[in-house]
């Protein structure tokens, strides 16, 4: 009994130690994940110079960074501090870069912490761990307090939630609007991939009152990026970044970065003293379809499946005009056993609804061609298959491009989640019987690709425009 006294006493004292200690000046939890001081000094030397692509964003946060270096002239106007922005959009976009940019240009003390950091099973100590950022943040002003991930502190309430995470939302929302004396110059950018999981609390204006969506990159942006990221690392002459940018449709800055390192690397592997076009197509390969098994054995039946797959794949967007083909490859890359890079012909902001339902008849050629030439399937197009069913859903719920309606359909209404799957087998199997029909009118253009692909392992686009062109078999494109 006695040693069980002693341990309830021990675990009470920390528990208050936990609740009330870390409100002092000197508590170990002043700013999470962070040594006092040291976080003081934190003056990040990035400014807006080193962001790329983001032209739009940074013309917008220039009246801010204006605000906190000449205060004076705007408090002569009668304007009012921005208390918060919220950075939100896919990941790897340059949220937390144009944070520290921000920071930098203002010449501002940088707290970067993560929302993760304030959930705590204890009550309180959440909310404490605000109240000590806050603090901190407020003696080094000018500064610029900056939560990644900002959901996971910042998420709707509901009757479900525990207190724990309501205190320290509810001390969050307090310490913004404590931002009302006139020589605190203290601003706060959340960033969350998830805006529509936040409180509307914190969202509304005098909290957050700037909500930026920083997107994917287009072709101009990737370029800028690239430039960026090449700047220190020799080249050779032939290297076109807007080539390169090209065939990175899609990516985000971050995937762009570790292209240009991981070209970098390959070079110094290779023995050279430039990074040439080969190690960046190469580096673009490895990020979108993983590292290359060079000692990987495919058992001949398995290659001629896979061969007529991806020729099915590139066959159908040389013909409908979807995408002009960079390569076709049967070389096994991470969980792939061959697969097809194709380039976009400009970047898209809109879809029409033949753009989409051609985009699924591609999707759709590799199972085709395998069903035409072996008369069965194989596992190979699980997820073509998985893409092709989730536009055909978009298509429906979203755009309003089906038989069953104009409208827009509520994920969670269940009403008529069966008039939907209905219109969604429709739309797929009306894609296949078209690309079924264009492979059995081109039979011939598959099999000679299909030849060259088993004899090289690869092709690029050119080698396959080749091909069709000496052909003069008929094509047939839809409408």
């Amino acid at each position: 009994m006695i040693w069980v006294l002693i341990l309830l006493v021990v675990f009470a004292i920390s528990f208050f130690y936990l609740m009330f200690y870390d409100d002092r000046e000197l508590s170990p939890v002043t700013v999470p994940g962070t040594k006092g001081k040291e976080k003081e000094q934190n003056r990040p030397s990035t400014t807006f110079k080193d962001v790329a692509g983001l032209d739009e964003v940074i013309e917008e946060l220039q009246d801010i960074v204006d605000y906190m270096n000449n205060t004076q002239k705007y408090r002569a106007m009668g304007a009012k501090f921005p208390k918060g922005i919220i950075f939100y959009g896919p990941p790897g976009t340059g949220k937390t870069l144009l944070a520290s940019a921000m920071a930098g240009e203002t010449r501002a003390a940088f707290y970067p912490v993560s929302g993760s950091e304030f959930v705590e099973k204890y009550v309180g100590v959440g909310a404490s761990r605000i109240r000590a950022l806050f603090q901190k943040a407020r003696k080094t002003a000018p500064s610029v307090i900056f939560i990644d991930e900002i959901d996971a502190v910042g998420s709707r309430r509901n009757v479900d939630n525990n207190s724990e995470k309501d205190q320290t939302l509810n001390q969050l929302l307090v310490e913004m609007d404590g931002f009302n004396s006139n020589d605190e110059a203290v601003i706060v950018i959340g960033a969350t991939n998830r805006l529509d999981l936040l409180d509307e609390a914190l969202l509304r204006p005098g909290r957050f009152d700037r909500h930026i969506f920083i997107g994917h990159p287009n072709l101009r942006a990737r370029e800028e990026i690239l430039r960026v990221h090449t700047k220190n690392k020799p080249l050779e002459p032939d290297v076109d970044l807007k080539e390169l940018a090209m065939k990175t449709f899609g990516m985000t800055g971050a995937h762009l970065a570790s292209i240009a390192n991981e070209a970098a690397i390959l070079a110094v592997r290779r023995g050279k003293k430039r990074i040439g076009c080969d190690e960046f197509n190469e580096a673009i390969e490895r990020v979108i379809a993983g590292i290359e098994k060079k000692n990987a054995y495919v058992i001949e039946k398995e290659k001629l499946i896979v061969a007529y797959h991806e020729a099915g794949h590139a066959l159908i967007s040389n013909l409908l005009k979807v995408n002009t083909i960079s390569k076709i490859s049967i070389v096994p890359r991470g969980h792939a056993l061959g697969y097809v890079l194709n380039l976009p012909n400009e970047d898209n902001f809109l879809e029409t609804k033949t753009q989409l339902l051609n985009r699924m008849c591609v999707l759709l050629g590799g199972r085709a061609a395998e069903e035409l030439i072996f008369k069965d399937v194989s596992s190979g197009a699980q997820n073509d298959l998985k893409e092709v069913t989730q536009i055909a859903l978009t298509m429906i719920t979203s755009y309003g491009m089906s038989d069953i309606g104009k409208r827009v359909y509520d994920g969670q209404n269940t009403r008529y989640s069966e008039e939907i799957d209905r219109e969604v087998n429709k739309i797929i199997d009306m894609c296949y019987k078209e690309t079924l029909a264009i492979l059995e009118k081109n039979k011939n253009l598959l099999d000679k690709i299909v030849n060259k692909l088993l004899e090289a392992n690869s092709l690029n686009g050119y080698e396959i425009d080749e091909i069709i062109k000496s052909s003069k078999s008929s094509r047939m494109v839809t409408a």
